[in-house]
C-alpha cells in the first residue's frame, strides 16, 4: 500500500512542551472525532527533506490529537498513462483525500518551482469524481524545502494549486532553506526557528480544520452546482430566506 508509517510517532525531542498547546483548537469546535489530515511530499530521494519535513509535521499533528496518513508517491503513474486512471496508487490517493478533512503539502524547490512529483499527486486529484469532490472545502497547509537560500516560489505555487482545488489554504506557511543543514543523521529536524515555524503551521492547520468542520457543507454549497445537478432550494429550510431580526 502506498502509505508511509512513522518509525517513532510519539518521539518529539525538539518540541519544548512547556510552550506547546496539546489541544490548539480547544474552544473552536469539536475535536471529536480527531481531525483527519493527509500529508503529501514531493521527492523520491532516499533522504528526502520534503518527506522528513512531512514526517515531523505528522508527529506534531498526532501530538495535537489528529489522525494522519502520509502518501508514498513512489508507484504513482503519470496522468493518462493508465486507462481510466485504474491504478492502485491512484485509487489510494483519491480515497485518502476523500477520507481527509485537511492536507499538508511539502515540495522541494527545483528550478525555482515545485517538483514534478508534487504536481503529479495534485494532478491525480480530480475536482469532481462520481459526484464527490476529493479536495473541495478541505483545509490546506503548504511548506517547502530549498537546497539554497530561502525562497517562497514553491509555497506560492502550492497556494495557487490549493485555490484551484477549492481548498481553504491557511495563512501561515513554512520554508526551510539549506535543508541539508537542518536534519541530523537519523533524519530528525534539529532545533531551529524553522522547526518552530512548522509547529506554528500545524497548530494553525488544526485550528482552521476544527473551526470550519461544522460549516464545511455550507461553505462548498454552490448555486452553479445545484443548478447543474437539478437540485432546487427548499425555501422552507433555506437560511437565506429567513429575515434577520
Amino acid at each position: 500500500m502506498p502509505l508511509r508509517t512513522l518509525s517513532d510517532p510519539d518521539h518529539l525531542p525538539v518540541l519544548d512542551r512547556r510552550y506547546a498547546r496539546q489541544r490548539p483548537a480547544l474552544g473552536l469546535g469539536s475535536g471529536d472525532p480527531p481531525p483527519r489530515i493527509l500529508l503529501l511530499y514531493g521527492s523520491l530521494r532516499e533522504r528526502s527533506y520534503s518527506r522528513l519535513c512531512i514526517e515531523e509535521a505528522a508527529r506534531l499533528l498526532q501530538f495535537f490529537g489528529c489522525e494522519t496518513r502520509i502518501f508514498d508517491p513512489a508507484t504513482l503513474p503519470l496522468p493518462d498513462q493508465v486507462t481510466r486512471d485504474d491504478h492502485p496508487a491512484v485509487r489510494e490517493l483519491r480515497d485518502l483525500s476523500m477520507w481527509s478533512e485537511g492536507h499538508v503539502w511539502c515540495s522541494p524547490e527545483r528550478h525555482g518551482q515545485i517538483t514534478g512529483i508534487m504536481k503529479l499527486q495534485v494532478d491525480h486529484l480530480p475536482l469532481s469524481m462520481g459526484g464527490m469532490r476529493p479536495t473541495q472545502g478541505r483545509t490546506l497547509a503548504v511548506m517547502q524545502v530549498s537546497a539554497g537560500s530561502q525562497s517562497f516560489n514553491s509555497v506560492n505555487t502550492l497556494r495557487v494549486l490549493g485555490r484551484w482545488m477549492r481548498m481553504v489554504t491557511i495563512p501561515n506557511q513554512s520554508s526551510v532553506p539549506k535543508a541539508f543543514n537542518e536534519f541530523d543523521d537519523a533524519g530528525r529536524m534539529k532545533p531551529s526557528s524553522y522547526y518552530d515555524r512548522i509547529v506554528d503551521v500545524m497548530e494553525e492547520l488544526v485550528r482552521f480544520t476544527v473551526l470550519l468542520r461544522p460549516h464545511a457543507a455550507q461553505l462548498v454549497d454552490r448555486y452553479s452546482e445545484r443548478k447543474e445537478a437539478g437540485t432546487p432550494i427548499d425555501a422552507a429550510t433555506d437560511l437565506s430566506s429567513i429575515a434577520l431580526t
